[in-house]
């Protein structure tokens, strides 16, 4: 296999602050997994104008995480996601950039609650095959920071070759499909084993 774009390093905190926007965040989300559309496309799919739409679409595009495609005419251009999805990287020990760290985490998490939700009641009118296929997995792992470091990139590499913005080979009948994986230490568990 062929080496797969990474996905995109955040560390500056102001771009951090603007991924926590639950807006930018499901415009993003929504591009990376659809592919080109415009303003008015994106409004329709996050439930929002055009025009507010269009607005984050730049704010987006400042950062780079958004660009301008090829489109049947020039007044409503798509737009694209240039990134294949976003890295936040390790929680920082500063105050400020751990902050907007968990603000951006906190607009991901918000819109991962939204699609699951949107699925779960709009299952009546999704295709007896994928409704079989379709499905929540929850584990209670014990596991150390090392296991889960490699756990997490064993699940990354099981994924990429599936990410929409890169995948070249998907079959006819292939859809958009959400994906979340999350794995955090339990908070109120002591860690000891129960006897």
């Amino acid at each position: 296999m062929t080496d797969l774009p990474a996905r995109m390093r955040v560390r500056d905190v102001e771009l951090m602050r603007a991924l926590a926007h639950p807006l930018r965040a499901e415009l993003l989300n929504y591009l990376m997994s659809v592919g080109p559309r415009t303003a008015s496309e994106c409004a329709t799919a996050v439930g929002s104008t055009a025009s507010n739409c269009s607005w984050h679409l730049r704010q987006l595009a400042s950062w780079g995480l958004v660009e301008r495609a090829d489109g049947d005419n020039a007044r409503d251009k798509p737009w694209r996601a240039t990134q294949v999805g976003l890295d936040l990287g390790e929680f920082s020990t500063d105050p400020v950039t751990q902050a907007a760290q968990l603000a951006a985490w906190g607009a991901n998490t918000a819109n991962d609650q939204v699609l699951t939700q949107r699925f779960v009641d709009s299952i009546d009118l999704i295709e007896p095959e994928w409704q079989q296929v379709s499905g929540i997995s929850t584990y209670a792992l014990r596991i150390s920071a090392t296991e889960l470091a490699e756990l997490t990139a064993a699940i990354d590499a099981l994924i990429r070759p599936y990410v929409a913005t890169i995948r070249t080979d998907a079959p006819p009948d292939a859809r958009p499909v959400h994906t979340s994986v999350r794995a955090f230490p339990r908070i109120e568990a002591d860690g000891k084993p129960s006897s």
